[in-house]
């Protein structure tokens, strides 16, 4: 059976909820809403005013990880003022996952080059996960969507270097590159299995730089804005992005798919796909 991808080319904080709703998932117990804070400086992240009635109504905290390259968020002093500074602790309850070691070791089962995955031990608060993710190129990952957000978004600062150096911390920016891509897919698997089916995911097609939100000093959007996609299938939500982006007649889409192609941007979701993480056969409902 295809997994089901609702879109719309409306980007409004009303609409994003509206999609959700068609899910027809109650989230149960207390929700995490990962979602990415911004680095400082960066210009195409998208702010609380975006996401305020989604997260309201799921009653959701927003948890976010501290990174691991220097940087405004890189330590849990710093991360708590960005989220401060952007406005996140001023609408909602926010909770940095990995603000205190030590972390929680999740077991990959089956992973292609990593087998253990270490996320913020506050994780543990939580009994379902709302994904709010940007969708947009990536200076490393070729693309950033769902699966980034559950395999590096998740991890803590230590867990993010344990992907980037599949598995060897040392290598932090020397491992080969498309075992990293594949650590990525290991680490997203495990925390679809940690949450089962209390995890529903968003992606917004909008401000879509070849850059990541993780960049200070990011290129502008390279291509006009979208829509709106949700779904409860990771991988099924992210090929249904590439999809649009590749269909697009926009002057700006041949700079991201170079993006995307150049970094093989591919390789993660054809790994989540194969790991057992969601589906790359979609149907896409479109709704006005």
């Amino acid at each position: 059976m295809k997994s089901k991808v609702y879109f719309s080319r409306t980007i409004t904080p009303e609409k994003i909820k509206e999609l959700y709703e068609k899910l027809g998932i109650n989230l149960p117990g207390k929700v995490a809403v990962k979602l990415h804070s911004g680095e400082v400086g960066n210009q195409n992240f998208l702010g609380p005013e975006m996401f305020k009635p989604i997260i309201d109504f799921v009653g959701g905290t927003v948890v976010e990880c501290n990174t691991a390259y220097d940087g405004g968020r890189d330590t849990t002093e710093k991360h708590l003022e960005t989220l401060e500074k952007h406005g996140w602790s001023e609408h909602f309850k926010v909770d940095l996952l990995d603000a205190r070691g030590p972390d929680l070791m999740l077991e990959i089962k089956n992973g292609k080059v990593i087998d253990k995955n270490f996320v913020g031990k506050h994780i543990a608060a939580y009994k379902s996960m709302l994904v709010l993710s940007h969708f947009k190129g990536h200076p490393m990952g070729g693309y950033g969507g769902a699966l980034k957000q559950l395999s590096i978004g998740v991890a803590s600062s230590y867990g993010k270097k344990y992907i980037h150096g599949v598995g060897v911390t040392e290598n932090f920016w020397t491992s080969d590159h498309d075992d990293f891509l594949r650590a990525m897919a290991d680490a997203a698997s495990s925390v679809i299995e940690y949450f089962g089916e209390n995890a529903a995911y968003i992606n917004v097609m909008k401000n879509m730089s070849v850059d990541c939100d993780c960049c200070a000093k990011a290129e502008d959007p390279c291509m006009k804005d979208i829509g709106v996609l949700a779904s409860l299938d990771p991988v099924a939500i992210d090929k249904a992005c590439l999809d649009l982006v590749y269909s697009s007649n926009d002057p700006g889409r041949d700079h991201l798919v170079e993006r995307i192609e150049s970094r093989n941007g591919w390789l993660t979701l054809e790994a989540a796909a194969e790991l057992g993480c969601g589906s790359k056969e979609y149907e896409l409902i479109v709704i006005d």
